[in-house]
């Protein structure tokens, strides 16, 4: 297995994305977009997740973080992943959803390839893991998160998108606390 896009070091921070499989639009309904929220929240408490940046967007999840704590970033993301399949199967199967039938078939035909037995499969494997090696690529990566949902023309400035941590940089109320990044000696939030 390659390790190109895992991270390796707990110490480390890194870029990641999360991608449901067939990039499908599944956090399009606020119920979905919570439990998101409510497993990050759960991994920071419990787990030793340190987030300095993310953006829940409607099929995907970036997230600039580390491992701080007894469980590496693998191990993390892996019990996130496994969690939020599971809730994520069960959302749409309690909650109104249109598209009931066909996500569930999508996610059922998804598991035809798998050698092991599995009802539904949520997510792609892996989650791409970057590790963030200097001020500009931090700098870089954080604008990148925070801009999806504008290039996307959801919101016109990042800080409106609330599942953002651009919100956590603007001084606004957000969704998900995170550890704001102060690059160096100006002193001012990137």
């Amino acid at each position: 297995m390659s390790t190109k896009y895992k991270a390796t070091e707990i110490s480390q921070a890194y870029f990641i994305t999360i991608t449901t499989v067939g990039w499908v639009d599944v956090f399009t309904r606020l119920p979905q977009k919570h439990l998101i929220i409510d497993a990050l929240k759960y991994c920071q408490k419990n787990k030793g997740l340190v987030v300095f940046a993310y953006c829940l967007m409607h099929s995907h999840l970036h997230l600039f973080c580390r491992a701080d704590g007894g469980l590496t970033l693998s191990e993390i993301m892996r019990d996130f992943k496994k969690y939020t399949s599971k809730k994520i199967i069960q959302t749409i199967q309690d909650e109104p959803e249109s598209r009931r039938e066909w996500l569930l078939e999508y996610f059922s035909k998804a598991c035809e390839h798998l050698s092991r037995p599995q009802q539904y499969k949520v997510w792609q494997d892996g989650y791409h893991a970057e590790e963030i090696f200097s001020n500009h690529w931090i700098k870089e990566k954080i604008k990148y998160i925070h801009e999806n949902p504008v290039k996307e023309k959801i919101v016109t400035e990042a800080e409106n998108y609330y599942f953002s941590s651009a919100r956590n940089y603007a001084d606004l109320d957000s969704a998900l606390d995170v550890e704001v990044v102060f690059m160096g000696w100006d002193n001012h939030k990137i």
